[in-house]
């Protein structure tokens, strides 16, 4: 990893904590330039997409343009969405018609771990290798669907952490087997609130939220089963920072995840292109969710990129911790993908 960051240039590497989305409906150009000018080391699919021809095909295509010119020959990441239920991202031939978590959350353990191991080989088939799951979200049976981002969808494993926990862990070790990077999610949990923070400002506030909360078990469950990723909620929990949302909070990503928990590994937002976020300009999002502890800066627009890029690059230039943060970051995510093979000597 420390030989491809040092040939790397400062702005390759700063390419490397951006993943940006490219929709099912558009050309399969359609964020080229950014991998090429911009130097974005990390895509996701969005939008829906149909068949796996298609997906595959584009895979092959994004990763062609991941040239020594452009992100130094470092492949991509390339993720989805692929839960179950009422949120998977790529369907149609090729891909399992999924159930949802809550049904995931009642099979034996063994079938459980094979159901994602399957879901994993689907994706590796179509050149995804990594999953923005599982959802490791606790849903309290008392608000039950009244939870629209998660209880809505049926995308939580139940409304226990200890099963949530097991089944974020037999999902973990499932993908693992089939060598797609897992991803637990939305830390520290939006199963208390009930605003959605991808289209409301409102309702997104857990006031329970605490650094003991029994609610991060399935979290903690997920990293010690082998999670790749953490994602980080939008959300705000006024007990651990009263200031700052999950992904701008250091209290939250290098106090309570990697501090208490132990996460050392990727931290990645969830769709900074969200409302929840939308007070914040986006090149400030990044700034402040690296100078948080945060990796990779997730935008499903990608015209936010160089915003995002130039305020990453300036503060650096600026703020001698900030640049030890943006360091910290790159090389996180570089020893990610050395872990999962994309890196050759």
């Amino acid at each position: 990893m420390r030989r491809t960051y040092d040939r790397l240039t400062p702005e390759q590497r700063v390419g490397q904590l951006l993943m940006i989305g490219i929709d099912g409906n558009a050309p399969q150009t359609a964020v080229d330039s950014y991998i090429a000018g911009d130097h974005v080391g990390n895509v996701i699919y969005l939008g829906g997409w149909t068949g796996m021809p298609k997906v595959a095909a584009t895979s092959h295509h994004l990763q062609r343009q991941a040239t020594s010119a452009a992100t130094g020959g470092v492949p991509l990441l390339i993720a989805a969405d692929q839960e179950g239920g009422a949120v998977q991202q790529l369907k149609g031939a090729g891909f399992t018609r999924l159930v949802s978590a809550r049904d995931q959350g009642t099979m034996p353990a063994a079938q459980r771990e094979s159901y994602a191991a399957t879901i994993g080989a689907q994706l590796r088939s179509a050149g995804v290798n990594v999953n923005l799951a599982p959802v490791a979200d606790t849903v309290p049976a008392s608000i039950g669907t009244a939870n629209q981002p998660i209880g809505r969808y049926g995308r939580e494993y139940g409304n226990d952490p200890s099963v949530v926990g097991t089944a974020v862990t037999d999902v973990v070790q499932g993908l693992g087997r089939a060598n797609v990077a897992a991803t637990v999610k939305h830390f520290p949990g939006i199963g208390r609130i009930t605003g959605n923070t991808d289209i409301t400002s409102s309702g997104i506030s857990d006031a329970v939220m605490s650094a003991n909360d029994p609610y991060l078990q399935a979290f903690s469950a997920g990293i010690k089963a082998g999670a790749d990723l953490v994602m980080m909620s939008s959300a705000r929990y006024p007990k651990l920072d009263q200031a700052n949302q999950a992904p701008f909070s250091s209290a939250i990503i290098d106090g309570l995840l990697r501090g208490k928990l132990g996460w050392q590994g990727v931290v990645v937002t969830d769709d900074m292109n969200a409302v929840a976020v939308a007070g914040t300009p986006p090149g400030e999002r990044a700034v402040r969710f690296v100078a948080a502890g945060g990796d990779i800066v997730l935008t499903g627009r990608p015209a936010d990129t160089r915003a995002m890029i130039s305020a990453l690059t300036a503060r650096g230039a600026s703020d001698k911790a900030f640049a030890q943060k943006l360091q910290a970051a790159e090389q996180r995510v570089l020893a990610l993908k050395e872990r999962m093979g994309l890196l050759t000597c």
